[in-house]
């Protein structure tokens, strides 16, 4: 359902763009030097350089500027996959820094003999380094929904980039653009809930949902009841469309199953009575703005709201997916890594596996098979080994050459001021929680008096914060 909410969106905004920005490009645009076929034919790229030129030299004036930029924008928008590519290629290798003019002014930086030679050779340094493809992409900013353009056009460029270099660069100045306009100081939280939220708005919320999927409307309607809470960060210019957002269910106690905490047939609880906020599906909405963090400011502030609006919550906390866990020890497990299991766990797995395996190999076998979870012999068999090696895969395994959790949403929530609090076996039993987390969730519990000197410490020298339960476990 999210996939398809998602690309109706998606159409929805593109076609939306298109008639808005020819209306902004009017008729007095030269619609035939504008136009350019869906694959971008290198006859067309030509076209579209004299446009990029044009738009660079803003003759006319601001109205004339922004009837240029929407035509260009508009250009983008009508073409396929390969002419988008080809698009921002010429971007990326005509519309790159002048290297000569570089040099030229830091020669002029070092041969300056006074103070004000010395500043305006600085400036003119200053002004070389920046790519003309960077004032150009700026100029989308200023049309309707021109940011949320550029947002999107990132997203497909750090899908390029990934494969071929050439697109780097141009990445990296749109990030630097985005990273200036959505500082958190310019973002506004608002709470969101089933009778103020525009239908848009709900169906943006089924589509951008990335922890755990919404089913159906009843289960939007149920994330949003009034023992639940939802809150967004959101940018003024793209007031309709949530940066990140964070589900919250209040509670008494840490919860330690997902699916009883979505379970939309269980009875609603008084919110007042609640002693616990639970934090179990944080989503980031736009996928290019990946790398722009707000998502730490984002929990803060939840805390704080939640903290007034209900007095009797003392404890703030998550439910959280392992989403590392699986691939690490699936690596682990076909590697043969020395010493991964114990010798009383050898002896446990091979009591329920085909004795030709080894136990490594009786292990991976058993998590292959399909709802292993549901034979309760074989289940409690494999608790142990398994609970120990999330634990061990949680607070041992580090990121290549630094001392950072491996796992991405540890890493999020210990650079966030968080302490691994519980482990909690066969927290989330669905075909995704069992592919990636070996269906485990985790709490994460965020102590305000304890919140900065975590982060302090993770950040400053990768100490983890971690309660006795985890660390006896991961010693098995």
């Amino acid at each position: 359902m999210a996939e398809k909410t998602r690309e109706s969106l998606l159409d929805r905004t593109l076609r939306n763009l298109r008639t808005a920005w020819q209306g902004i490009a009017g008729s007095e645009y030269d619609a035939e030097a504008a136009s350019m076929r869906p694959h971008l034919p290198e006859e067309d790229a030509a076209k579209l350089r004299t446009q990029m030129r044009d738009c660079l030299e803003g003759k006319g004036g601001a109205v004339s500027a922004r009837a240029r930029a929407a035509a260009l924008g508009r250009a983008y928008l009508n073409l396929d996959e390969t002419g988008r590519q080809r698009f921002l290629k010429v971007l990326a290798e005509d519309f790159d820094v002048d290297r000569e003019a570089v040099d030229a002014a830091i020669q002029q930086v070092s041969a300056a003999t006074t103070d004000q030679g010395r500043r305006k050779a600085e400036a003119r340094l200053k002004a070389s380094l920046e790519a003309p493809r960077a004032r150009l992409l700026a100029q989308f900013s200023a049309l309707p929904n021109g940011i949320k353009f550029l947002v999107d056009m990132r997203d497909e460029l750090l899908s390029l980039a990934r494969h071929d270099s050439v697109f780097r660069p141009v990445e990296a100045d749109l990030k630097e653009l985005l990273t200036s306009w959505f500082d958190v100081g310019m973002l506004e939280l608002k709470q969101i809930t089933w009778t103020s939220a525009s239908a848009a708005l709900l169906e943006r919320l089924i589509a951008y949902e990335a922890v755990h999927t919404i089913q159906s409307w009843d289960d939007l309607k149920n994330r949003l009841a009034p023992d639940r809470r939802c809150f967004a960060y959101f940018h003024p210019r793209m007031p309709d469309e949530p940066l990140i957002f964070v589900e919250v269910a209040l509670v008494d106690g840490l919860a330690e199953n997902v699916q009883e905490l979505l379970d939309e047939s269980a009875p609603e609880q008084d919110p007042q009575a609640a002693d616990t906020a639970i934090f179990y599906s944080i989503s980031n909405a736009q996928r290019g703005l990946a790398g722009i963090s707000f998502g730490n400011y984002l929990i803060k502030r939840v805390v704080d709201q939640l903290s007034h609006e209900f007095p009797g919550i003392k404890t703030f906390a998550t439910l959280s997916p392992i989403p590392g866990f699986r691939r690490w020890l699936d690596a682990a497990l076909s590697e043969g890594a020395p010493g991964l299991l114990l010798p009383g766990e050898r002896k446990a797995l091979k009591d329920i596996a085909d004795e030709s395996r080894g136990a490594k190999g009786a292990l991976k076998a058993l998590l292959g098979a399909p709802d292993w979870h549901l034979d309760g012999h074989r289940a409690e068999k494999l608790r142990v080994p398994l609970m120990r090696l999330c634990a061990r895969y949680l607070t041992q395994e580090k990121r290549e050459g630094t001392d950072r959790v491996l796992d991405p949403v540890a890493h999020f929530h210990l650079s966030n001021g968080a302490r691994m609090e519980r482990l909690n076996w066969l927290g989330d039993t669905s075909e995704a929680g069992l592919l990636r987390s070996g269906g485990m969730m985790i709490n994460y519990l965020y102590k305000l008096g304890e919140i900065d000197a975590n982060h302090e410490a993770y950040t400053g020298t990768g100490r983890i914060a971690v309660s006795s339960s985890i660390k006896a476990l991961a010693k098995g």
